[in-house]
């Protein structure tokens, strides 16, 4: 195992190297919510699946409640036992449980697969964000998270633009999504083989002794980060309601609206094409420099009007495709760009894994409660559900615009003395 090398040691190159291969977990979680999404249609006409397992799948899924757990545990892990021993070893155990979802041929194994998939990603998003925040240079700790939020958009685009040409050939096409990214997680563990630990938390854990290598869980549930736990879990869970939805049930609805078969790709896949400029062009560049507050209201305030379009005009594909331009700008320098950075910066080292996870499990759980709701009520009054999500943004947009920090061009040791003497 290579040693831990100090942030400030480091070259540029080996900074965006090794944030590009921690970020990497997000392609591969965003790769396969979306790749389920676009089997969604096609499992339910070959195993005549309904409304409620199809809401089943979604809530066991990637996007949902095994990404949870997965955080949880991989989050105590990785202040336990550091982030590479998590991130290096998590994408063998997403590998195999792709291995159900390639070979499925019975409902149980699509369950299964993606039980397991979401376990191994959900594991892995504490790990690679910490390692992210932990490496980055201090005044571009926004523009790093940035790119880890950059391959949680590309992996849709990917996979809804090879879903485009594969979808003529049925199952037997969208298999192939699925071996693209067993392949990836296999080469990718390879490739963080070679990635140091975070000196960071070697030297946390180092200033705590040996003989404390557990996790201080009532410090993480201390009068001084329970207030950023719960901001964190509140402007993030309702925002992510609304983004559950956006990932894996789109091309599904698309296809319950008879809209045209070429809109249930390339339309979702828009999207994220979008907030990929968005990010690179705002989040990115901005983020380390303004006042993040205002950068997240004038996002937060999109989000609201591009859904409520939807709540008013309904399901159609002129709006729809405006629907999707609005919040393809929003999501990219929105709630979970600003959550990746916010809950690496709210917490210290010693529990920082374990916080992200918690809080992340927290909000992938309701997602997947809300998830076995959503297909019903979708196909009975899509109105209703469009309006609740609206509200859902409402919410999210108001926490998040009240308590966001101000954290722009600090470092993650002058936040942690602030918080020492606050």
């Amino acid at each position: 195992m290579a040693p831990p090398i100090h942030p400030d040691t480091m070259s540029s190159r080996e900074h965006w190297r090794n944030t590009v291969l921690a970020g990497l977990a997000n392609y591969i979680d965003s790769g396969s919510i979306v790749s389920g999404s676009v089997a969604l249609a096609l499992w339910k006409d070959i195993y005549h699946l309904s409304d409620s397992f199809i809401g089943l799948i979604a809530a066991f899924s990637a996007n949902a409640i095994s990404a949870g757990i997965g955080a949880f545990f991989g989050g105590w892990l990785c202040d336990r036992l550091g982030r590479k021993t998590i991130y290096q070893y998590d994408m063998l155990f997403y590998a195999f449980g792709m291995l159900f979802l390639i070979f499925a041929h019975a409902a149980w194994m699509i369950v299964l697969g993606f039980l397991l998939v979401g376990l191994a990603v959900g594991a892995d998003i504490p790990a690679s964000w910490s390692l992210i925040a932990e490496q980055a240079p201090d005044t571009k700790r926004g523009a790093h998270s940035g790119v880890a939020q950059v391959l949680w958009y590309l992996g849709p685009v990917m996979v809804l633009g090879a879903a485009y040409f594969l979808k003529p050939f049925g199952i037997d096409g969208v298999r192939w999504l699925f071996i693209h990214l067993a392949v990836l997680a296999l080469a990718l563990t390879f490739l963080r083989s070679r990635m140091a630990e975070s000196q960071r938390w070697a030297e946390s854990r180092a200033t705590r002794g040996t003989d404390r290598t557990g996790i201080d869980w009532g410090e993480l549930f201390s009068a001084r980060y329970i207030k950023s736990t719960l901001y964190l879990i509140t402007m993030y869970g309702f925002w992510n309601l609304w983004a559950g939805y956006n990932g894996f049930f789109t091309p599904y609805l698309i296809r319950q609206n008879h809209l045209p078969v070429w809109a249930e790709t390339v339309v979702p896949a828009s999207y994220f094409a979008i907030g990929i400029v968005s990010i690179l062009t705002i989040f990115m560049t901005l983020s380390d420099k303004v006042n993040q507050r205002t950068l997240f209201g004038i996002s937060a305030a999109l989000h609201v009007f591009g859904m409520a379009l939807l709540a008013v005009f309904g399901f159609t594909l002129p709006i729809v495709i405006i629907h999707i331009a609005i919040m393809g700008i929003a999501g990219g320098f929105g709630a979970q760009s600003f959550f990746q950075l916010w809950s690496a910066e709210l917490f210290p080292t010693a529990i920082r894994s374990t916080a992200q996870g918690v809080t992340f499990a927290v909000v992938r759980i309701g997602l997947g409660l809300w998830s076995l709701a959503v297909p019903a009520l979708a196909s009975a009054d899509f109105t209703t559900l469009a309006w609740i999500l609206t509200g859902f943004l409402v919410v999210s947009g108001l926490i998040g615009l009240a308590w966001a920090p101000r954290n722009e061009g600090k470092s993650l040791d002058q936040l942690e003395a602030e918080r020492s003497v606050a």
